[in-house]
């Protein structure tokens, strides 16, 4: 049975209450307009598609600070495996970041938006919509609604991004297929994550653990085609079977992520995307929580202005399109392009260049991707250097 909600009426319906809408949603809402979150799902935050790591510096781009509600482990070290199994570790001078719990932090975002003066109603999917002179017709299986701006948040397979007419299509190469157990009963470090790199055990990606306590650890894998030969999982199991024989499976989870692909175009009349939706990720370790939530507050800038001048035609919500390419697209293309180089490396050149990074160098690596750096490592090996002009 269909019920139409009260206020059918309104500034702004956000679709998907992930980072990026509930972003959306709350910078709105301080601004006093009207806003709607709508997710189909009956939990939000779950499932989850994340290693759940969250560094220091992302926290700060979000401008938020850690909180015991949300946090499962802090992290100290980070080490990183070459094929050959040689290790580099960075240490870190006081917690790098976080291994969180989504599940609690998403909704700890949605609250935010509540509590700015948004609205979420969950367990409402959009089924159709159709643009109506200024505003918006969006059919979901709870009613309809009439917004005048309408924001794409649903994730990387966007449904309302397709329906609206906006095309997201993403290059296979440019989508990681991911795959990640919860394991229990395993012996690790707590404060250190894990980072495997090669051929044979992550084509195209890299295996991850992430402790989320003494015992216990996300463990995945992002793999990419043509690189792949068989699914993620396969991949996934194979190493968990010698790296944690005995550890027990608690949660099981899988999905894609874009690694590339971004777009130079993120409006139509009356809309824009938003996060994985958009394909706002960083293109080496796949992260997108800071990411979404940074695009969510430059949209939400931009859609406050847009209802002020009542105009949020396609020219006025271009502004969305310059600013977010200044403040972060140019910065994530950079890194497209390493990872470009990256991943032309052989199994060979990554336990050549495992030695000759330092800890120190891994540091400044992960805090700054420094290009310069990572470029004067790879002349010293002739046949990199051709790579390494790549860089710039």
């Amino acid at each position: 049975m269909f019920y139409f909600s009260k206020r059918v009426f309104m500034d702004v319906l956000v679709v998907g209450a992930g980072p990026a809408g509930s972003s959306v949603a709350k910078h709105l809402a301080e601004k006093g307009a009207e806003v709607l979150i709508i997710e189909k799902r009956q939990e939000i935050g779950a499932p989850k598609r994340c290693g759940e790591g969250l560094s220091r510096s992302a926290l700060e781009r979000m401008g938020l600070e850690p909180d015991p509600k949300w946090i499962c482990q802090e992290i100290q070290r980070a080490r990183v495996y070459a094929p050959n199994g040689k290790s580099v570790t960075a240490e870190f001078d006081g917690p790098e970041g976080w291994v969180i719990e989504r599940k609690v932090f998403d909704k700890e975002l949605a609250k935010l938006a509540v509590e700015a003066g948004a609205q979420i109603r969950t367990k409402t999917e959009l089924l159709e919509l159709e643009r109506d002179r200024d505003c918006w017709r969006v059919k979901t299986n709870r009613g309809e609604e009439r917004p005048k701006v309408l924001v794409a948040a649903d994730g990387v397979e966007s449904q309302t991004a397709r329906l609206a007419g906006l095309n997201t299509t993403l290059e296979l190469s440019d989508i990681a297929s991911c795959a990640q157990f919860e394991l229990s009963g395993i012996d690790i470090d707590p404060e250190e994550i894990r980072l495997y790199f090669g051929r044979k055990i992550a084509p195209g990606g890299y295996v991850w653990v992430f402790p989320k306590g003494k015992r216990t650890a996300n463990v995945g894998v992002g793999v990419r085609r043509p690189f792949a030969e068989k699914p993620a999982i396969n991949y996934l199991q194979e190493f968990v079977e010698k790296a944690f024989p005995d550890a027990s499976v608690l949660e099981v989870n899988a999905g894609g992520v874009p690694v590339g692909g971004l777009m130079k175009d993120m409006v139509l009349d009356g809309f824009l995307a938003v996060g994985d939706a958009a394909h706002q990720v960083n293109p080496i370790h796949g992260g997108g929580i800071a990411e979404a939530w940074v695009a969510g507050r430059i949209a939400a800038e931009v859609i406050a202005e847009a209802l002020k001048h009542q105009d949020w035609s396609k020219s006025r919500l271009n502004e969305y399109n310059r600013r977010w390419w200044k403040e972060r697209g140019e910065k994530l293309e950079k890194l497209w392009k390493l990872r470009k180089v990256v991943e032309s490396l052989t199994d060979d050149d990554l336990n050549w260049l495992a030695d000759q990074l330092s800890g120190e160098d891994l540091v400044e690596l992960a805090r700054a991707s420094k290009f310069k750096l990572f470029a004067s490592i790879l002349v010293k090996r002739p046949k990199l250097a051709i790579l390494a002009r790549k860089l710039f």
